[in-house]
């Protein structure tokens, strides 16, 4: 179970992460997009801390897509520096980790 994975990305509007996930599961790097509204961010950035509101963008995939999936999102983020984490999926329902693959490129 260790070859899917699921990665976050913030994003500013539900709009630009909406562009991100239709990309991504037309070109087949993520089976499916997750957007959750309204979240609220504290972070450092440029000698700052930040309190914006954000939304985030949770796709699932397997691990051996997500160099090719970064890239993508970083072409098509208008964060300088976007958050794109991969965490592992340690357990799943064995049909939805199949669908996952049926819906991803081949390896």
């Amino acid at each position: 179970m260790d070859s899917h994975i699921a990665v976050f990305v913030t994003a500013p509007s539900s709009e630009e992460a909406a562009k991100i996930a239709r990309a991504v599961v037309d070109e087949r790097l993520a089976a499916c997009g997750n957007i959750t509204q309204s979240i609220r961010s504290i972070y450092r950035w440029e000698g700052k801390v930040c309190d914006d509101e954000e939304v985030l963008l949770i796709m699932k995939t397997r691990r051996d897509l997500f160099d090719r999936l970064a890239a993508r999102v970083k072409e098509l983020h208008s964060y300088e520096v976007p958050e794109i984490i991969a965490l592992p999926i340690v357990a799943g329902s064995e049909p939805y980790l199949k669908w996952i693959d049926g819906q991803t490129l081949a390896p």
